[in-house]
């Protein structure tokens, strides 16, 4: 270990790790949640690479509840590149376990991805060599098959539909989680400190020399994904209320609708009412109203207390991820 390193079970901030004196042409952050059967196949096969400038892995497990911990700091003592591993005291979410990673990376350039071998390693050297020669601040991947179930492609699909309308980003751009992006992004990233980051949110603030690519996708082979309807819901809530006003406005218009279609109504109820001997009771049409403006009233209500929930736990220094210990070897990079 070298004189940066925390041993596990003591307690530290999360703060950005001093670089080491070698630098490195690539650093690869992987979240780790549920891995305890992938991530040791996923660091075997990255040794492998060879990238201009050596490699480097950064495994941050995120409160995994099966034995990923273990697995990662055996991982430490055997690995043949540069490995460090990040454990968090408890589970804060795909993002912030990525922000933790990218604050410990050394790299020219950092690419993030998935611990299930979905996306296949050798196709880190394309990701990098596009971003690298093409001199982009960020590269994307797309896939030409998603293998995920239909309900998950359902999820990615509607949140890349959002994004697009709440985020300043290219049109159509797909958000993968297999993204490369340069130290100067990764800087600039870092600097967020809130409790609800949404990486690809930080991006867009920072460049839009953005590309993508098209890369393989593979089915899983252990388990399942650890995204469910709960955790994508989080996830969008995280894209729509910390990176854009778009859900206020969309309640004043919605407001503003309402208001007038409550005045057309008054009016139209005014002139029956003089031009009709017999009015009706209007039992019907009066609940169709309280209830259409009452579900507006609570829609709106619902985003402003979002918005005020999320600014109280910022307020009060929620954490965005608290780290437990840091563990590395000390194993030079290996050039291309």
């Amino acid at each position: 270990m070298n004189d940066q390193t925390t041993p596990i079970g003591t307690s530290a901030s999360v703060q950005r790790f001093p670089p080491p004196a070698t630098p490195i042409g690539l650093s690869i952050v992987v979240p780790v949640y549920r891995g305890a059967a992938t991530v040791g196949k996923l660091v075997e096969a990255l040794s492998a690479l060879r990238p201009e400038g050596g490699l480097e892995v950064i495994l941050v497990n995120d409160g995994s509840p099966d034995n990923s911990g273990d697995v990662c700091q055996a991982l430490v003592g055997t690995a043949t590149i540069p490995l460090t591993y990040i454990e968090h005291a408890r589970n804060y979410g795909e993002h912030n376990a990525v922000m933790t990673g990218l604050r410990h990376v050394r790299g020219a350039y950092v690419i993030t991805m998935d611990d299930d071998l979905q996306n296949p390693p050798e196709e880190v050297l394309k990701l990098y060599d596009h971003a690298r020669l093409g001199r982009w601040d960020v590269v994307y991947t797309r896939y030409a098959v998603k293998q995920h179930e239909g309900w998950r492609n359902l999820g990615s699909y509607f949140a890349n539909r959002v994004a697009d309308t709440l985020l300043d980003k290219p049109k159509g751009l797909y958000l993968s989680s297999f993204r490369c992006m340069s130290a100067l992004v990764v800087e600039a990233v870092c600097r967020y400190s809130g409790p609800y980051p949404y990486v690809d949110g930080l991006i867009m603030q920072v460049t839009q020399r953005i590309d993508s690519i098209e890369v393989r996708h593979l089915p899983r082979i252990e388990g399942r994904s650890n995204y469910n309807l709960r955790r994508l819901i989080r996830l969008w809530l995280n894209l729509a209320t910390s990176f854009s006003l778009a859900p206020l406005r969309l309640a004043i218009i919605a407001g503003a609708v309402m208001a007038m279609a409550g005045a057309v109504g008054a009016v139209l109820t005014i002139i029956e009412a003089i031009l009709s001997q017999d009015t009706p009771s209007g039992w019907a049409s009066l609940m169709v109203v309280v209830l259409l403006v009452g579900g507006v009233q609570s829609m709106i209500l619902g985003i402003l207390g979002e918005y005020v929930g999320r600014t109280f736990l910022s307020a009060n220094g929620k954490p965005q991820g608290t780290v437990r210990g840091i563990a590395r070897n000390d194993i030079l990079p290996r050039d291309s």
